[in-house]
Order: structure tokens, then C-alpha cells, then sequence
């Protein structure tokens, strides 16, 4: 039982609030809880939905014809009885009606003073006369004691029928049990049960398939975009700096019970500012793979909608799949596209939006580490710079010969060409002031030239490619110039 949740309805009721809001979307649990407060108060307890109409707790029978949400509301604000009523799904179909809003309103009004109070519940907010009457509670998600206490009864039950192998060691079986937050206890019951059923055993390989049926959870909603978790920092040429501080923090992702006794909390996340092309992005894919969590993309276009307040609330909905994941790698990419000044042209969109960001950082309620990237630091919201919101600003530089050599070697491997049939450092030489995707494009198109030609990649041919390129450094040197010297005393040096 959510102790956090169940105290502060507890005091409202014997403030003496007439109207709370209970934000969730577990209807049962919510149910429960609410008539263990009416329990402890002494207060009767009536639950209403649209099929089974308003009755109350122990009895079978609803009121007359309370089957329709005005009747039952009228039949709260008629009866005088300083009752507890639980009232499921109202919310959802309070907006754009009102004669219901009235009516809620009305039903609200009646029970002040009493020690009763009409509780909705459900995931959408109040429109805004019943949201101003209305207490506003939110029901946090199942805890990983519930979860543990979930996959206890689960294999107790199996096992009764069945022989259950559970061959998960005490670190697996707490990532395991980790993964299942943001599931609601119903929806982890059918993943734990699915994963039983199939082999008869709980397995390691079972904390992938909660990954995976999150993850079609999350893509219901088409905000973010999962991406499988395919590379790992050793396939990152240097950033000796940004592996070196990730490496400190692998223990907390890894060991969150021990470092929470410790005396640390999950990380909040990274900002990288640097020149493009040189492994911002690909370092966010990387700490997914390094830490062994989900990693979800923030496209900012997909959150954008013609309809007034429609953008704030695709953000919401998305930070809450991003939730629901966790532990998860949340990945916004050029975060000065999402969140640039717009200077009003679009109605104060962006402004609100960077705004709710904010205080979801500040605020977040699941183990989500945000790796944000920038190319442009004078288009980014100075709120963004500000010490706190991020653990740390790392700058991104242009590699230095040895990394470029390291960078040839790197992606030669992964063509299938022998990095030693090539002089590296006279590459490497050659290609000053490159960025690493610069330095691919390079390889690219020294390939494709080879097998028109039906000729091995050689140094000579790459040499050629590197003589018709010009870098970023040089096409727009005083951009990159003026970063640079930004960073010297306002960032980490991730190189």
C-alpha cells in the first residue's frame, strides 16, 4: 500500500476536502486503497461505474437508475450522507460536457463539511471548474517490493502444479524486478506469467522479454522510439573524460539498493554541446549498451499539434512512457531544434514545453538518465546551462591525430578491410580539423570509388578523398572557433 498516496488522502479527507482527483490508470488498486482509508475513517464507501452504477461497499444492488453519471451525481448531492465515493473513469468524460462538470461541481459543494468527499480517478486531468474544486493526488506506481512480492506468489502458484526452475542470482533477480516499474501490477502479473509458462523457468534471459513488452507498450503511443541496444562505449574512438565519468555511475545503475544506502540516487543525465559529427549521438546509443538499459529517442516533430494545448500534452504522455520504462536511457538529439526561442511565432509553444521539461528534470519520478545533444550553443535556453539541471556539461572537440588513427582503424574493421594494409598515420596526418563522421564519409566514398575501379582500398585512394573534402572546421571555422572558446571554462572537456 503506498503509504505517501494514502496519508495525503487521508488529510484531505479530514480537511475536509469535498473533491479529489486520484491520477492513475490502475482502477483496482486505486479501489483499494480508497476503501482501506474509508475503513481506518470509519466512513461508508460507494464506488461507481458506468456499467454497475453507484454501490456501496458490501451490498450488490445500485442506487436507482445511477447508471448514467448525472443521475449518480445527483444522487450524491441529494443524499447528505458524508460518504466516500469512488467514481471510475469519470474524468475522461467530464470534458467538453457541462452539465456533467455542473453536476460534479454540485456533488463537490454538497459534501464540504462533511467528513466524505468524491474521489475520481483516472489518467486524464480535470477540466479546468472541476480542476480548480479538486485536490489533486497522484498514485505512484506499484513499488518493487509490491513487484517482488508479485513474482513470489506467481512462482508459489506455478509450483504447485509444476516443477519452476528460478536460476536468476540476487543481482539478476533485482534487475529483473527493476525493469518491471512503470507496469501496472496487472500488466507485470501477464509478463511474469507469460515468461513462466513458456519454459517453465525465470530465467536471465527473461529481464530482455520485460524489456521488450514495455517497449510495445511505449510505442502505442508513436512519441518515442525505441532503439536496441547495439553498441557500447569501447566502439567510441577516445572521449576518455565522458567514459571515464559514466564508468563511476555504472555501479549506481547496476547496484541501485546499495548506492541508495549509500547515499546516492539513480543520475539524472548529461548534456554533450560540441562540434557535430564527432560522437555526441552515438555516445547516447553507447551508455544504453554500456549500463544495459532500454534506450528511447525524443523526436520533438512528433510532439508538435495544431490543436491548442495538444503539444504540452504529447510531451506529458511522453515523459510518461519514458517513465513507465524505467530504468531507461532517455536520448534528445539537437535539443536546441526542440527547445530554441521562437520569439513568439508559435504562440509560446516551445516556451511552455521547455517549461514542463524543466520541471519534469526537477521532478521525474522514474530512474531516467536524459542524454541531451547540442551543435549550437547560442541558440540553446540559457535554463538548460544552469548547474543542477544536468550532472554535467561535457564539450565535444575535434579528435586529435591519434584518435583519428584510432577512427580509420575503427571503421576499416567494421567493413571488412584490414586497417594494417593502410598507413594510419599518414591518414591520420592528413585529415586535421575532421570530424569522426567526416572521417567515415571519407571511408564511404573511398570504397565506393575502389569497387567501381575493381581496385583495393589503399592509402593513396583515401588520400585522393581527404584532398576533394573540406571539413566543418574550415567551411565554418569561426562558428567552431567561437564554441570552442565558449567551452574552455564553462564545460567538461569529453575528449
Amino acid at each position: 500500500m503506498p503509504n505517501d498516496a494514502l496519508n495525503d488522502i487521508e488529510l484531505l479527507l479530514r480537511s475536509r476536502h469535498g473533491l479529489i482527483h486520484l491520477e492513475t490508470a490502475e482502477e483496482e488498486r486505486a479501489a483499494g486503497l480508497l476503501a482501506h482509508v474509508a475503513d481506518r475513517l470509519d466512513l461508508p464507501f460507494f464506488s461507481w461505474t458506468r456499467s454497475g452504477g453507484l454501490v456501496r461497499a458490501g451490498m450488490t444492488d445500485a442506487a436507482y437508475e445511477t447508471q448514467e453519471p448525472a443521475r449518480a451525481l445527483r444522487h450524491v448531492a441529494a443524499s447528505g450522507i458524508g460518504a466516500l465515493y469512488h467514481f471510475r473513469g469519470l474524468v475522461a468524460g467530464l470534458e467538453g460536457q457541462d452539465l456533467l462538470i455542473s453536476l460534479t461541481c454540485d456533488a463537490a459543494r454538497s459534501l464540504r463539511g462533511t467528513a466524505g468527499a468524491l474521489v475520481m480517478t483516472g489518467e486524464a486531468r480535470p477540466p479546468g471548474p472541476v480542476a480548480e474544486l479538486a485536490a489533486h493526488v497522484v498514485l505512484p506506481g506499484p513499488s518493487d517490493e509490491e513487484f517482488e512480492r508479485l513474482l513470489v506468489s506467481i512462482v508459489r502458484d506455478f509450483a504447485k502444479a509444476r516443477h519452476i526452475d528460478v536460476t536468476l542470482t540476487p543481482v539478476e533477480r533485482t534487475t529483473l524486478v527493476r525493469h518491471l516499474s512503470g507496469l501496472t501490477l496487472m500488466e507485470a502479473g501477464k509478463v511474469l506469467t507469460k515468461a513462466v509458462i513458456e519454459d517453465g523457468a525465470l530465467t536471465p534471459e527473461d529481464i530482455r522479454h520485460v524489456v521488450e513488452a514495455k517497449r510495445r507498450i511505449v510505442e502505442r503511443d508513436g512519441l518515442l522510439e525505441y532503439y536496441p541496444a547495439e553498441h557500447t562505449l569501447t566502439s567510441i574512438a577516445d572521449l576518455a573524460g565522458l567514459k571515464g565519468w559514466l564508468a563511476k555511475r555504472r555501479a549506481v545503475v547496476r547496484e541501485p539498493d546499495r548506492a541508495r544506502e549509500f547515499g546516492l540516487q539513480f543520475p539524472k543525465g548529461v548534456l554533450l554541446l560540441g562540434v557535430p559529427g564527432c560522437g555526441k549521438s552515438l555516445s547516447a546509443k553507447a551508455v544504453a549498451g554500456e549500463w544495459g538499459l532500454p534506450l528511447l529517442k525524443l523526436d520533438p516533430s512528433n510532439l508538435y499539434n495544431k490543436y491548442v494545448g495538444e503539444s504540452e500534452r504529447n510531451f506529458t504522455r511522453a515523459m510518461r512512457a519514458a517513465e513507465r520504462m524505467a530504468p531507461v536511457v532517455l536520448w534528445i538529439d539537437e535539443l536546441e531544434k526542440a527547445f530554441a526561442p521562437s520569439g513568439g511565432e508559435d504562440g509560446g509553444v516551445s516556451r511552455r514545453i521547455l517549461g514542463t521539461f524543466l520541471s519534469w528534470m526537477q521532478e521525474r519520478r522514474g530512474d531516467v538518465f536524459v542524454v541531451a545533444t547540442a551543435n549550437g550553443i547560442q541558440s540553446l535556453p540559457p535554463e538548460f546551462l544552469r548547474k543542477g539541471r544536468f550532472d554535467e556539461i561535457f564539450f565535444v572537440d575535434l579528435p586529435d591525430r591519434p584518435v583519428r588513427e584510432e577512427i580509420f582503424r575503427i571503421h576499416l574493421q567494421a567493413r571488412g578491410h584490414d586497417p594494417a594494409a593502410l598507413d594510419l598515420a599518414t591518414l591520420a596526418a592528413h585529415t586535421e580539423g575532421f570530424s569522426g563522421s567526416e572521417i567515415e564519409e571519407v571511408i564511404v566514398s573511398g570504397l565506393y570509388t575502389a569497387f567501381a575501379a575493381g581496385t583495393p582500398v589503399d592509402t593513396p585512394l583515401l588520400a585522393d578523398e581527404i584532398a576533394a573534402t573540406r571539413p566543418l572546421s574550415v567551411t565554418m571555422r569561426e562558428k567552431i572557433e567561437a564554441m570552442r572558446a565558449w567551452a574552455v571554462d564553462r564545460a567538461v572537456r569529453a575528449n
